[in-house]
């Protein structure tokens, strides 16, 4: 038999809390985001306005939990049994230990067929060199002409020119006016990017839109606006929709901007920068204050590292009081079904049991058993009565009282022995005489062992 090893020597045990925490972290940290497709199943909204639900198919199933903050932007809401695509991060519900994807997005399946083709015309043209890193052109520092390919009346350009003029309003902007949604939108596209060319004023030139759903960014994953795009003389820069959306036209173009706004910074100079740049004080502060950032950015992210985002804190607490709502409402559901049933079977006993009709059997019963039990009283005292009047006489009949009345004495020794021999007295012993009525103490002054 081998004894346990010392505490000291024994790996320490982790708590349920701290497994589940590191399983989330890991998941996190090693599932940035991810696209999912499957049936929607088990649907629940409670009042909080958070989705939770399974994505399932034929195989397997996973939980997901969809905020509010997030689904709010779903236009229609899925019903049980849809085939839908998520967008999300893997996570763990710490509390269960259930591991879910956290949803950012959804949308029907149906726009799988969009997906493929996207895919297909991205791999050909990947194949072809377009996307390859040493066809791009380098993007002016500071550009004299900027062109802009997008709607004369879309968000995009009144983003850009707002930040223009907020950077740079001495850079003069050319707008190619185009559709950018819609089937007309490629061949729209392809020729205002022609007139910026033949016009030859500008020296880069965005190509964008704002956002909007696949289908509406879908001009900008065509192949010809690609290629329109490729064998542009002039630096291109993509800026197509919010920062999540993917186009063909980001992977051609010399830079891809995640907005328009985020564009117009790109290739903006800040008129900060050029003043700053005059002195070679400033040069050196710049160079300083960016070391200095450099190790302040490493420093906070070795402490965002260790800080939990409280967004998700809230995110968690909120999914745990979901759930702990369900189970009450359940646990109450379960709990008025059985008091209602144990009602229904007391109601159905005490009909089948009515008082009335239990209280005048029970008071029958009752005088029968009282006349019962009177009788064998009655035959249980005359019983002891006749036993206790035999005992008297057979007890009276060898009583010594009853020998004492007929003359005769019982005599005892001053030892109160009593006297059954003569001989066992000596002249001047102090006998008594027990009588009928009384006694008698007397001196024995003679004794005669005659028979006699």
């Amino acid at each position: 038999m081998h004894s346990d090893p010392s505490p000291s020597l024994r790996p320490r045990a982790l708590t349920v809390s701290e497994l589940n925490r590191q399983a989330r972290h890991l998941l996190e940290t090693s599932f940035m985001q991810v696209w999912v497709e499957g049936e929607l199943s088990s649907l629940s909204r409670p009042s909080s306005g958070h989705w939770y639900f399974s994505l399932k198919d034929q195989r397997a199933q996973v939980r997901c939990a969809m905020f509010r903050g997030f689904n709010q932007r779903i236009r229609q809401v899925p019903k049980e049994g849809d085939q839908v695509r998520i967008r999300g991060k893997v996570s763990l519900y710490e509390n269960r230990g259930d591991f879910q994807i956290i949803v950012e997005h959804m949308e029907p399946a149906g726009l799988g067929a969009l997906q493929q083709a996207f895919e297909a015309l991205k791999a050909r043209l990947q194949a072809e060199g377009l996307f390859a890193v040493e066809r791009k052109k380098p993007i002016p520092d500071t550009p004299r002409h900027i062109g802009v390919v997008t709607s004369p009346t879309g968000a995009a350009i009144h983003d850009i020119l707002t930040v223009l003029g907020r950077r740079c309003p001495g850079i003069p902007v050319t707008l190619y006016p185009t559709a950018v949604q819609g089937q007309a939108a490629t061949a729209s596209i392809v020729g205002a990017i022609d007139r910026a060319v033949r016009h030859n004023q500008a020296d880069v030139l965005i190509i964008g839109r704002g956002g909007g759903s696949l289908e509406d960014l879908w001009c900008f994953n065509e192949e010809a606006v690609a290629r329109a795009i490729a064998a542009c003389p002039i630096p291109t820069v993509s800026a197509v929709g919010h920062e999540v959306d993917v186009t063909i036209a980001d992977f051609v173009a010399d830079l891809r901007a995640p907005t328009p706004s985020a564009a117009a910074e790109k290739i903006s100079p800040d008129q900060a920068a050029w003043l700053a740049r005059l002195t070679e004080t400033r040069q050196r502060l710049a160079s300083a204050a960016s070391r200095y950032l450099r190790q302040q950015e490493v420093r906070l992210d070795q402490l965002a590292a260790r800080l939990r985002d409280p967004r998700r804190q809230l995110q968690e607490k909120a999914q745990r009081l979901d759930d702990v709502e369900l189970r009450f409402r359940q646990a109450i559901s379960q709990r008025l079904g059985r008091e209602r049933t144990h009602s229904d079977h007391l109601a159905q006993r005490l009909l089948a049991h009515r008082p009335s009709r239990r209280i005048g059997e029970q008071t029958q019963r009752v005088d029968q058993l009282g006349e019962r039990l009177q009788a064998s009283l009655s035959r249980q005292l005359e019983k002891r009565n006749q036993r206790l009047e035999s005992a008297a006489r057979t007890l009276n009949a060898v009583s010594p009282l009853a020998t004492l009345g007929r003359g005769y004495a019982i005599v005892s020794s001053d030892n109160q022995t009593v006297v059954r021999d003569p001989a066992t007295l000596s002249p001047g012993d102090r006998i008594r005489a027990k009588l009928a009525k009384g006694t008698v103490d007397a001196t024995v002054s003679s004794v005669n062992t005659d028979s006699d």
